[in-house]
């Protein structure tokens, strides 16, 4: 398996520097797509993934490339923790973020920085959950971001990662396919500053080691129970994994 995930839109500059100017050019639009392109499904799969974190009742948290803080948001409402960060390596987005945050008033539970997801500047053994949410995709090593975050967690802590996946079965994987080509980059076009942020995105999904290929990285890494739920006829996925 190529842990280095590449695309051709990283073809000329490393994926790193690539993923944080794209996501810096459709921050301002980043939201509004999301929920308009995935008919607000997006936002279902967000309550069900943190929903998975229950059982342990997290205090302190990580979302790792939080991006506009949708995810974390969804964390604090549901579990109620003491506190969040998020990091990104977008500072576009994490200005988002930030204004959601003065918006809402939360100041006291949740902070933003920027961060590289390949090497977060946490202690080991320091949060009770790590989330990640459409991100995973974006790294440039991912076993190796994998790793690091299984480094922050505490033992006993659990990781929810949620995904884009593949479907595999007619006529989904055909309908999605078509969607997520053609249908996605139009849109894409039209209301984001970056024409090609939205032909990256099917690229991604389709370069990124779905399914049994990313829990056996989970588990390679050092995760216990490693395991996927799919969601909505396969379109996309929560990983967890405990340490």
């Amino acid at each position: 398996m190529n842990e280095n995930i590449s695309t051709s839109h990283s073809a000329t500059a490393p994926k790193k520097e690539q993923v944080a100017s794209m996501f810096d050019k459709i921050s301002g639009t980043y939201d509004f797509l999301n929920h308009f392109m995935s008919l607000g499904i997006d936002i279902l799969w967000r309550k069900r993934a943190i929903g998975e974190l229950k059982s342990i009742k997290p205090r302190l948290m990580l979302d790792v490339a939080t991006g506009t803080g949708d995810f974390a948001f969804e964390a604090i409402k549901i579990l109620k923790p003491e506190k969040v960060i998020g990091v990104d390596i977008s500072e576009g987005m994490l200005e988002v973020a930030r204004k959601k945050i003065n918006d809402r008033n939360l100041h006291p539970i949740f902070s933003v920085q920027m961060g590289d997801s390949e090497g977060l500047h946490f202690d080991d053994n320091h949060f009770d959950a790590v989330t990640v949410a459409f991100g995973v995709r974006n790294y440039e090593n991912l076993e190796k971001g994998i790793r690091d975050m299984y480094r922050v967690l505490k033992p006993g802590g659990k990781i929810v990662i949620l995904e884009f996946s593949k479907p595999r079965k007619f006529p989904v994987k055909q309908g999605y396919n078509f969607y997520f080509n053609h249908v996605t980059p139009f849109f894409g076009r039209t209301f984001s500053k970056d024409a090609t942020a939205y032909t990256y995105l099917p690229e991604s999904v389709a370069a990124f080691p779905d399914g049994d290929a990313f829990n056996a990285m989970l588990t390679k890494v050092g995760f216990k129970n490693a395991k996927d739920i799919r969601l909505t006829f396969g379109i996309c996925a929560i990983y967890t994994g405990t340490k």
